[in-house]
């Protein structure tokens, strides 16, 4: 029911910049936070940002504090995450998540960001 479309990955070189999107649609619930996540190959998913709905609370990851910024439009449900000066480490599937009041995600199918050397 839940749909999550990301947009705006590709590729890059190192350096470069992207802004990645993210639409949620059929949201039967008040959404707590919008964040993002990426999975590199080989690795476990981590979190990259998260802001919260009320009061715009943000976090980032140590790997991205001062090169990402995560913003939102409560209501467009659409949270943005501006990269800048992407590393070759930087390069993975990154997935929009919807946070419901009891703490449950939603995940998007994700969308591929390559930074080349």
């Amino acid at each position: 029911q839940v749909q999550l479309v990301e947009s705006g990955g590709g590729l890059v070189q190192a350096g470069g910049s992207l802004r990645l999107s993210c639409t949620a649609s059929r949201i039967p619930f008040s959404i707590s936070t919008m964040g993002w996540y990426r999975q590199a190959p080989g690795k476990q998913r981590e979190v990259v940002a998260a802001i919260s709905r009320v009061g715009s609370i943000t976090n980032y990851a140590d790997s991205v504090k001062g090169r990402f910024t995560i913003s939102r439009d409560n209501a467009k449900n659409t949270v943005y995450l501006q990269m800048n000066s992407l590393k070759p480490e930087d390069t993975a599937v990154y997935y929009c998540s919807v946070r419901d009041p009891y703490g449950h995600d939603y995940w998007g199918q994700g969308t591929q960001v390559t930074v080349s050397s």
